[in-house]
């Protein structure tokens, strides 16, 4: 007989499952309900790096015997990249080391469990009395198919107490995650060993609240480190250090390195911080140990800067020579520097910036957020918050003109309209000045900031429009 169910997939998470040892049940044991082990780690060091990897480095003190012995290191990341793994210590050397990743869990029992017997226990939910089954387990993919003596039976998730015993545990199934290493010793007795691996699942990012004061002409900032451990194994009490930068090596095997568009950065900074460097990334340590618990995020503190100099301004980048049918919004940035003097003093690492601004009532609110790249101390940065409402820029090809067979004369109008009752800057750009591109007429003087690109500073008084006309040689 087959006992057909509409959930099968929900099965096993509706069963409490109990080993037994040495064939003899023990239903009062429940996998659910046995308490953490403590943490086989020693003296845990993790270096984290902005692109999901980490270094960890485990000091911990083996009993071992003279010759070859196995030795087990639980505890270790259950995403470590086992060639990655050193082990070192005074008089060991090295044979032979396995890492064993197939975590115990009610499914992976079950799984281990095909072909082989089990005992099903059933409750009568009336009477308590309990009934006693042996099945041999036909199959574990999305449902519990059973053999029970001559019958097919699939176990239902229909709410009744029901429990799987099963007479051991596999041997290839571990409760944590756990690296064996054989190794061969010169003597017998207590050997500091230090055990360093490399290790995707733990990373880093950078959070900024900016508080802009547009009135006062300032910024106040508060930056956060966010850690994330997906790594399967919480490091206890662990000194941690964190790398700012994109470390090379990685992004085939983990994907994009987490390196970011510089747009934000103005003027790239020119200042020599004090805080530490690795080679060209910058450090981030801990003040205190900490413990990065798995599936855990934390956030620390490491910027607090109050009443930097900022401003708002409008941006306006026209991207070929062309014009626009329906007059586009200007984007709204704020700009203020990280310079020792008069900015934040200090690098940023790349992260996110979410800016808040204080409405009528004197209460913070959200008005926009951008991401940033590391960026270097001294640096002028641009944060685009979103796209201003009342600013608008039409931009008009008014004549074009064949000079020869490889020169046009480009006419270009920029209208700038000004909707707010006080008067705005846009700062203008034209990109796609590809080659030997000449201004030959402007009414604004403008400044050639690259190869292909020109600024200008269009004033527009309140409640007015303003027109930027420029007149382009070009090759094609």
């Amino acid at each position: 007989m087959v006992v057909a169910t509409q959930r099968l997939g929900n099965a096993m998470r509706r069963l409490t499952l109990a080993l037994a040892a040495a064939g003899a049940a023990l239903p009062g044991i429940a996998i659910a309900q046995t308490a953490p082990a403590p943490s086989a780690q020693g003296d845990v060091s993790v270096t984290i790096y902005n692109n999901n990897l980490a270094l960890v480095q485990d000091a911990r003190t083996l009993s071992v015997p003279q010759g070859r012995s196995r030795q087990e290191f639980p505890d270790v990341s259950a995403q470590i990249r086992p060639e990655t793994v050193t082990l070192s210590g005074p008089g060991i050397g090295i044979v032979e080391q396995n890492f064993d990743y197939d975590l115990l869990s009610p499914d992976k029992l079950m799984e281990k469990a095909v072909g082989q017997v089990i005992t099903i226990v059933r409750t009568n939910p009336a009477t308590g009395a309990e009934t006693r089954e042996q099945a041999k387990v036909l199959a574990a993919n999305g449902g519990i198919v059973l053999q029970i003596g001559n019958r097919i039976e699939v176990l239902r998730d229909d709410g009744l107490p029901v429990r799987v015993v099963f007479d051991k545990v596999p041997e290839n199934l571990r409760a944590r995650p756990t690296l064996s290493v054989t190794i061969d010793a010169e003597r017998n007795g207590p050997v500091p060993t230090r055990l360093s691996y490399l290790t995707p699942g733990l990373g880093w990012t950078s959070d900024y609240v900016a508080l802009f004061d547009e009135k006062a002409g300032t910024i106040d900032v508060q930056g956060w480190v966010t850690l994330n451990n997906n790594t399967g194994t919480t490091f206890a009490n662990a000194d941690t250090l964190l790398v700012a930068g994109n470390v090379g090596g990685g992004q085939n095997r983990f994907g994009r390195m987490g390196a970011m568009d510089d747009a934000s950065i103005e003027q790239a900074g020119t200042e020599s911080g004090t805080r530490e460097r690795l080679g060209d990334y910058y450090l981030y340590p801990l003040a205190e140990r900490t413990t990065i618990a798995n599936a855990q995020q934390k956030q620390v503190s490491f910027l607090d800067v109050k009443a930097s100099p900022a401003r708002k301004a409008y941006e306006f980048t026209n991207g070929w020579m062309g014009g626009n049918d329906t007059p586009r919004s200007a984007a709204t940035a704020i700009k203020f520097s990280t310079s020792r003097n008069g900015g934040l003093g200090d690098q940023l690492p790349a992260g996110t910036v979410r800016v808040y601004m204080r409405d009528a009532r004197g209460d913070p609110q959200f008005i926009g957020e951008n991401r940033i790249g590391h960026t270097p101390m001294g640096s002028s940065m641009s944060i685009r918050t979103g796209e201003a409402f009342d600013v608008k820029v039409k931009v008009v090809v008014e004549e074009r003109t064949k000079l020869s067979n490889r020169r046009w004369r480009t006419r270009m109008r920029y209208t700038v309209s000004n909707a707010r009752d006080t008067p705005v800057t846009v700062d203008l750009a034209q990109d796609g000045l590809w080659g030997d591109v000449k201004i030959t007429e402007q009414s604004i003087t403008g400044e050639r900031i690259s190869a292909d690109r020109v600024e200008w500073k269009v004033p527009v008084a309140a409640n007015a429009s303003a027109d930027l006309t420029a007149t382009f040689d070009t090759r094609y």
